[in-house]
């Protein structure tokens, strides 16, 4: 039987980070225009028949707000607690 441990890429120790790559910078920045575009339309095109329908809700603006603090937290945690991924040997590395 073959060790597991010769198939595997050597690695050096050293790791960096998956960058924007990392899945959360990709939620978070789809999470932030979402919010915006949608808080936009809650603050620029409120009329009185969505008025009417909501109760006096402006659903819009709040779940816009929602979703806009929600892509926010999703970038600032991927900014605070990155990702590590060991660098193999023989890879070039971006300085």
């Amino acid at each position: 039987m073959s060790d597991s441990d010769t198939d595997a890429p050597a690695t050096t120790g050293r790791k960096t980070s998956a960058g924007l790559f990392d899945v959360r910078n990709i939620i978070g920045a789809l999470l932030t225009i979402y919010g915006v575009v949608l808080a936009g339309m809650g603050l620029f095109n409120y009329t009185a028949e969505d008025k009417s329908k909501t109760g006096g809700f402006n659903i819009n603006l709040w779940s816009g707000l929602i979703v806009l603090v929600c892509g926010l937290l999703m970038i600032a945690w991927a900014v605070t607690r990155p990702i590590l991924v060991p660098v193999e040997e023989g890879t070039k590395e971006d300085a």
